[in-house]
């Protein structure tokens, strides 16, 4: 066990110092940083409570996400009677309901079938649950088409899914750095974006749909005369987001969604050095946008984002490149932020915030430097403890903990990981559990010494017999660590992570390095006693 050849002492001590030399980066000043090659862009994140930063948890909007599957089904099942040409007096929505009162009762069995097949397999259609999203059901001539309570809560999880990639394309075009997004609970999603200091922005860039559609408006009476009478069937009264807000009689028919963007970007109006978003369509974008500006030249058309009207500028001529601009009066971070919101695409459902808060740089500068106290008069006691204890031996199981502190911090660099108030805690307790590698090692040489074995002898065995032990204590200690990262969750998971690594260069470090130290100490001394 005390025996290296050359080329493993070789190994032993580049993979330890390697492993360490990963944490320099993280303590470069910013310019000298950037300046590294880019394997060597590896540093480790500060947690929100360590920097600062936003902390917000957003909810999806229930009422709004019925609403929207009951729209969807009350269009769908319009379309399905249409194709299979049944006649129905009256198609609305009734409560939770879409109501169908058929024009001929004997048509009830036949539009019961074709209706039926608006209800999908809760899962998807590889789903053996058997349950549907949607129950239709007939009574005398009235079908009445209801979202089932389980096809919800199936459209909800979807919907926070689509919701988690939508947002962190959204917050990784702030350029912040590891943001945290996660679900929380069945409908909420948690959002985390350490250094970001203006919660107002991440609220507004979050919270909105970000819908874009684009319009005709209806020129066939003004948005006044609408709002004191009736506006026309398949119209809408919308506002702009000018102050006093301006109302628009708009179409509810959509010429071009969103959905056909393939890029935006914030620009400049070349003759009014107005902020704008310039965007571009993909190839049916470009042929439905096309079609709509040859055939409506010299008609207003508006612009709407999240059923506010953004412009409504006036078609002069056929837009056949595929390309335009929005322009509304905004501000340079305005249309940033339009840009933004365009690019990653539009939210399945609205998102309501219903906690938010901010951690000021003070107060994690506070939690830095708690977190640095804690653990030098930890490392500082456990120290003392060895040498009184050990000697010699003590001296370099200190060593062998220092290094494998910095090879704890070395590997969250290399992983590019977030280094949280937990997370220290984790390294403390590290520590503790190095030196009770130590403590074990040393111990069982104290007891072959005192059943007579020679030093060299004593300490060969010491170090084969503790192996077992210490491999069956971190082996628990470490599928309790993995437990809490599986179940746990923001907190928990960044002490369970920094505990987990450090388990493992902790039995590197007491079975290759602390051994390694003791052997070149027993080559040079030959010591005719233990020293402990």
């Amino acid at each position: 066990m005390l025996y290296f050849s050359k080329w493993k002492a070789f190994a032993i001590l580049a993979v330890s110092a390697i492993i360490c030399l990963m944490v320099v980066p993280s303590l470069l000043p910013s310019k000298v940083y950037d300046s590294l090659p880019g394997f060597l862009h590896r540093k480790i994140v500060l947690g929100l409570d360590l920097q600062g930063g936003s902390y917000i948890v957003l909810q999806v909007d229930a009422g709004e996400l019925r609403k929207g599957r009951l729209e969807q089904l009350r269009d769908d099942a319009r379309r399905v009677l249409r194709d299979a040409k049944i006649g129905y007096g009256g198609l609305n929505i009734q409560g939770d309901s879409v109501q169908v009162r058929l024009r001929d009762a004997k048509d009830g069995e036949a539009a019961l079938t074709q209706l039926r097949t608006l209800a999908a397999p809760i899962g998807g259609t590889l789903s053996t649950s058997g349950q549907l999203d949607t129950d239709v059901s007939l009574s005398g001539d009235v079908i009445s088409i209801t979202p089932t309570a389980t096809g919800i809560q199936s459209r909800t999880i979807q919907a926070v899914s689509q919701s988690i990639e939508i947002i962190r394309k959204r917050i990784d075009q702030l350029g912040t750095t590891e943001p945290s997004i996660q679900r929380q609970g069945a409908d909420r999603i948690q959002v985390q974006v350490p250094g970001l200091q203006d919660p107002s922005r991440l609220k507004a860039l979050l919270g909105q749909t970000a819908k874009l559609t684009f319009r005709l408006v209806d020129t066939s009476m003004s948005a006044q005369q609408a709002l004191q009478g009736r506006p026309p069937t398949g119209t809408e009264i919308l506002y702009s987001q000018d102050n006093p807000p301006v109302p628009y009689l708009i179409e509810q028919r959509i010429l071009v969604a969103g959905e056909d963007l393939t890029d935006a970007q914030p620009s400049f109006d070349p003759q009014t050095r107005e902020p704008v978003v310039t965007f571009r369509f993909n190839t049916n974008g470009a042929r439905r946008f096309a079609e709509a500006t040859q055939a409506n030249v010299g008609k207003p058309f508006a612009i709407v984002l999240d059923n506010h009207v953004i412009s409504a500028p006036v078609i002069r001529e056929p837009i056949l490149g595929g390309s335009g601009q929005i322009s509304g009066s905004f501000t340079v971070q305005q249309a940033n932020d339009l840009a933004i919101l365009l690019r990653a695409g539009a939210l399945p459902v609205p998102l309501q915030v219903v906690e938010e808060r901010t951690v000021g740089p003070g107060l994690g500068a506070d939690s830095i430097r708690s977190g640095i106290v804690a653990s030098v008069v930890g490392a500082a006691a456990v120290a003392i403890f060895m040498i009184a204890t050990y000697g010699l031996f003590g001296v370099i199981a200190n060593i062998a903990v220092a290094i494998n502190v910095g090879m704890i911090f070395g590997v969250l660099a290399m992983l590019g990981a977030t280094l949280t108030l937990p997370g220290i805690a984790g390294v403390v307790l590290t520590v503790g559990i190095a030196v009770d590698s130590n403590v074990l090692i040393y111990e069982r040489i104290r007891e072959e010494a005192r059943a007579g074995r020679s030093a060299i002898s004593a300490i060969d065995a010491g170090f084969t017999r503790a192996l077992a032990t210490i491999l069956d204590s971190n082996i628990t200690t470490f599928i309790a660590a993995a437990v809490l990262f599986y179940i746990g969750s923001g907190p928990v998971r960044g002490f369970a992570i920094t505990f987990g690594i450090g388990i493992i260069t902790t039995v590197f470090t007491a079975f290759t390095l602390t051994r390694l130290m003791v052997a070149f100490w027993v080559r040079w001394r030959r010591p005719q006693r233990v020293p402990i």
